[in-house]
């Protein structure tokens, strides 16, 4: 079944160009409902016609998209957000909001049609569930260690960073230690996780910045610098632009 779009942007060429990407997605098949240029006509839209997700611009006269956001959160059903702005600074507050996605303009084809395959599998769990899928909460790894099982939910997770035969779980709070490869956890968890270095994957969420450095031995280099952590783990060239693309998305 075909998800029910709303697209909600106060430009025209921005919704057009939101409708030209829709209909270039191959998968998950979507159907755009309506458009409005503002929160008022995006809640009238909302309630004479209901739709699984909105596309959702922040910066609009009178009630910006945050705002909107909110209201749509004390629905009893509320549709699926992706936020689509020009401004990556609200990210944060996005997911606060229970956002599923976050795109910064201009929108990338393949960049939409993760977003729009994400808010599929989301629907598909339905309800709260689907709300803690979005953070990652339903996401968890099964550590075992000192003869004790503990689930550690991936919405946690700030890195992943293979050594010796083992991968190195690194939440805001300890240490794990995560028996697992991590090229498995990198292709089953990408809309999560970047990789960094060929040792390392970093959560999207927590990327905060990419900064140069020079080594005296090792010459000019590039780290990360996360959220949780003040631990920066170093960049290697190959992987530079997809670390640089999580940073702005």
């Amino acid at each position: 079944m075909a998800l029910k779009v709303l697209i909600v942007d106060d430009e025209t060429l921005a919704r057009s160009r939101l409708r030209t990407l829709l209909g270039d997605c191959p998968e998950p098949r979507t159907e755009i409902v309506g458009e409005a240029a503002n929160a008022v006509q995006a809640m009238e839209q909302i309630r004479r016609s209901a739709c699984d997700l909105v596309l959702l611009d922040v910066h609009m006269p009178g009630v910006d998209g945050m705002a909107l956001a909110a209201s749509l959160r004390q629905m009893a059903s509320p549709p699926q957000i992706i936020f689509v702005t020009a401004y990556a600074e609200h990210a944060v507050q996005a997911f606060d909001l229970e956002a599923i996605d976050y795109l910064t303009k201009p929108v990338r084809l393949e960049r939409l049609q993760q977003a729009l395959q994400k808010a599929q599998r989301l629907r598909s769990v339905g309800g709260e569930g689907a709300a803690a899928d979005a953070h990652g909460a339903a996401d968890c790894l099964l550590i075992q260690e000192r003869g004790r099982s503990e689930r550690v939910a991936l919405v946690d997770v700030i890195y992943l960073k293979a050594e010796l035969k083992y991968i190195t779980v690194r939440t805001a709070e300890k240490e794990h230690i995560y028996d697992g490869a991590l090229s498995d956890l990198e292709q089953k968890y990408a809309h999560l996780f970047v990789r960094v270095h060929r040792n390392a994957l970093v959560a999207r969420r927590r990327v905060r910045a990419v900064e140069k450095h020079n080594d005296p031995v090792e010459g000019e280099g590039w780290t990360v610098r996360l959220d949780g952590v003040d631990e920066r783990l170093a960049v290697s060239r190959r992987q530079l632009a997809a670390v640089r693309e999580a940073l702005m998305n």
